[in-house]
């Protein structure tokens, strides 16, 4: 079985040397190059073509967010998670935007770097336990007036992508699971999307868990 190609990326270099000691001692785990820069970053991942890129939120010159959006543009093969000190709600919601599939915060126990990990390579996203009950709690926050018996707006299948999308699986997972094909999901997802006005995943997170789709976070 081919070792997981890893570029990591963070401009605080003990911070890099503790993550990629980290990496090391787990099976399995490449790391193929380092960069304290964003700019670093993208030359390396486009050298290197790995499956993962650890990026740190903020970095010289490019931001891990700008790293993100165009790693999802130009070697969108290549998975990004985002490494950050924030668990503000705003800046899970931009990474996801960027094209992020996992946000891990850095004072995280060591043991969810594993848990990120397997759940991207199941084509799954990945976030922090403390960003999710943050999102989930500020969503129902906003939107106290919607009651969990509140009818849904959506189709049965509009629904079904719902829970699936919620539940981190990617297109081509629910469309394997739906036996649609992979456009097919994607047109009911942004049609979702806009019949709730909500255009990024945490949203469509907090919502499902709202209606009682996917179960609470512990």
């Amino acid at each position: 079985m081919k070792p997981l190609r890893v570029v990591l990326a963070d401009d605080h270099t003990l911070v890099r040397s503790g993550i990629r000691s980290l990496l090391e001692r787990m099976p399995g785990i490449e790391v193929v190059g380092e960069a304290d820069t964003g700019l670093e970053a993208l030359a390396l991942i486009g050298a290197h073509q790995p499956d993962l890129a650890l990026i740190d939120i903020a970095m010289p010159g490019l931001n891990g967010l700008d790293v993100a959006t165009r790693v999802a543009r130009d070697w969108p093969q290549v998975r990004v998670i985002i490494l950050s000190m924030h668990s503000n709600e705003e800046y899970v919601a931009q990474a996801l935007r960027a094209g992020a599939v996992g946000y891990l915060l850095k004072d995280s126990a060591t043991a969810e770097l594993d848990l990120a990990l397997e759940a991207v390579c199941r084509d799954e996203t990945y976030l922090s336990p403390a960003i999710s009950r943050t999102v989930i709690s500020g969503y129902l926050a906003r939107h106290s007036g919607a009651g969990r018996g509140t009818e849904s707006p959506l189709t049965p299948r509009q629904r079904e992508i719902l829970t699936l999308l919620a539940g981190g699986k990617s297109t081509k997972v629910i469309a394997g699971v739906l036996s649609l094909s992979a456009k097919t999901v994607e047109t009911h997802r942004a049609q979702l999307m806009e019949r709730l006005n909500i255009h990024d995943v945490p949203g469509l997170v907090k919502y499902a868990l709202h209606l009682g789709l996917i179960p609470p976070v512990d």
